[in-house]
């Protein structure tokens, strides 16, 4: 298995385990029988699109085409969606006390 293809086994994997469904209920939503999600998600078979499609947008994802150059901000910016709210937080706008 490539790389690529184990990132979104991984991927589906853990969205599906999110949601809190058992791999025979994402296969029931999606109309697929659940030895071929789990052969799907242990990398066995070679995902079409059409199923990574269905299967995604049953767990709240989607599937889209980023531009390489893109990526490392993409990721960027879905780490910190990812990452718990600091206590803290600081907003992107404040009046300093001159503007109050």
């Amino acid at each position: 298995m490539s790389a690529g293809n184990k990132e979104i086994a991984t991927s589906l994997r853990a969205a599906r385990q999110a949601k809190g469904l058992t791999q025979k209920e994402l296969g029931s939503r999606v109309g697929i029988p659940q030895s071929h999600i789990s052969k799907i998600e242990s990398g066995g078979v070679d995902l079409q699109l059409s199923s990574l499609t269905e299967l995604s947008r049953a767990l709240g994802l989607e599937v889209t085409l980023v531009p390489r150059a893109a990526l490392a901000v993409l990721e960027g910016v879905l780490r910190s969606a990812r990452s718990p709210i600091n206590a803290r937080q600081v907003p992107a706008y404040r009046l300093d006390e001159d503007d109050a």
